[in-house]
């Protein structure tokens, strides 16, 4: 059985990973994926919290609900990125104070 805290240290580092990626990438799309890696970083943090109590399910259940949270995220920022791009041509988060009318 592998030790929860290998899967506390991979959670971490691809949290990071998202964090970085957010940081530093300008393109709207590679932010939208990197916020998709810390909140997959998040559910595989929960599912390891969870299979060292395993007489309760509640981080499967975080993690099913956050799921369902990155679902809705996605929706909605392609929506903006779609908007974004017929509006100025481009993906670039520096254009994107433009939707503001």
């Amino acid at each position: 059985m592998i030790p929860v805290d290998y899967y506390v240290a991979l959670s971490a580092v691809i949290f990071a990973i998202g964090g970085v990626g957010f940081l530093v990438r300008r393109n709207v799309l590679s932010t939208l994926m990197s916020i998709e890696l810390m909140l997959n970083a998040v559910n595989i943090a929960f599912v390891a919290f969870n299979r060292a109590q395993t007489h309760n399910h509640t981080g499967q259940i975080f993690a099913f609900f956050l799921i369902a949270a990155e679902a809705a995220e996605v929706a909605v920022g392609l929506a903006i990125v779609i908007s974004l791009f017929r509006i100025k041509r481009t993906v670039r988060t520096d254009e994107a104070d433009l939707l503001r009318n």
